[in-house]
């Protein structure tokens, strides 16, 4: 047995073998199919009025709230590294019912907006969130009615004040987040009757009520009590999300996003198929917090799984990624 098995043929390798274009890194990186460059990423920031010192955010290791001053240094580096992009929030003293502080040309993020703007020029696309949570006592993204639910209406009249307000500060592009029906149009009309119109706007389009938002509360000093299902969409639709990007895309939005990104990839490629303008995605906060805390416990390799990460929501058709990792995934691409 042992000599007819030793004289027998050897077994026929395989003709095709998709390995041969795996064979160096240079052979790998010219037959990749999706890259992650930094003129792709978005570098989300938070700045707080009266501060004196960025107070460091718990659940988001490495993430602070800045000061005015604090903030001009984290947009000068991220222009230095080529990111696409800075999105702006800010965190008011003070907070009312109605969300005054948004509308407010001496308010802290328009005066953000401002500063940003004179720092870093025409080197970085200046964003900045459109939406009222930030500013309203009770931390809904727009002014109530007696019984407690959000006025739908009143408050696109509050964005088309907001967008005007930040228009005027200096901003990019804004950002309407508060899944408002009709706010695209309304901020649209309301920019280019400002003479505004060259103001683009990134519609956060298929925003969904997800439990990983919770980091980000504490980034905004959140004053929510109960949820957002009334505005924000289920969880579980995907259609949905695809009827919401197209909507916004007939009301003027220039850029339209998927939040979150991980659990949402198959709307993010949907929503990509669908539309003719760019697509973003948001690497949100507990999607941050989730990696960096399996990453502090050991449990992963944390730099290759950040790039894995965003590679993937590259890979699902994202054009552009908002992500809290911005700038040092700029760096670890120099390398």
């Amino acid at each position: 047995m042992t000599d007819q098995l030793s004289s027998t043929s050897p077994v026929a390798g395989p003709v095709v073998r998709p390995r041969r274009l795996r064979t160096t890194p240079a052979l790998r990186r010219m037959v990749g199919e999706t890259s992650l460059e930094p003129r792709q990423l978005v570098l989300p920031l938070f700045v707080r009025e009266g501060l004196d010192e960025p107070r460091p955010i718990s659940s988001m290791p490495g993430v602070v709230q800045h000061t005015r001053s604090t903030l001009l240094k984290a947009v000068a580096e991220a222009a230095e590294l080529g990111l696409g992009g800075v999105m702006l929030f800010g965190i008011p003293e003070h907070k009312d019912a109605e969300g005054t502080g948004a509308i407010d040309p001496a308010g802290i993020l328009n005066l953000a907006i401002t500063d940003v703007v004179a720092e870093v020029g025409d080197a970085l696309t200046v964003m900045s969130d459109l939406c009222l949570d930030e500013f309203t006592d009770h931390g809904h993204c727009g002014v109530l009615t007696p019984d407690g639910r959000v006025d739908n209406d009143r408050t696109l009249a509050a964005y088309a004040e907001m967008a005007r307000a930040q228009a005027h500060a200096g901003v990019d592009m804004v950002g309407p987040s508060g899944m408002m029906d009709g706010q695209v149009a309304v901020i649209r009309t309301a920019l280019d009757a400002a003479e505004h119109s060259d103001v683009s706007i990134l519609a956060y389009s298929a925003k969904y009520a997800s439990a990983f938002f919770g980091p980000f509360r504490e980034a905004v000093d959140s004053s929510l009590q109960g949820d957002r299902r009334t505005y924000q969409q289920d969880p579980g639709n995907a259609r949905e999300g695809v009827r919401e990007a197209l909507l916004d895309v007939a009301e003027g939005a220039d850029v339209v996003m998927v939040k979150p990104a991980l659990a949402y990839l198959d709307v993010l490629r949907r929503v990509r198929d669908a539309v003719d303008v760019p697509v973003a995605a948001y690497n949100i906060s507990g999607e941050y917090a989730m990696l960096e805390a399996a990453a502090a416990n050991g449990w992963i390799d944390r730099e290759p799984a950040i790039l894995e990460t965003l590679t993937s929501i590259r890979r699902a058709g994202a054009d552009v990624v908002l992500t809290y990792w911005a700038s040092e995934v700029a760096r670890l691409l120099r390398r």
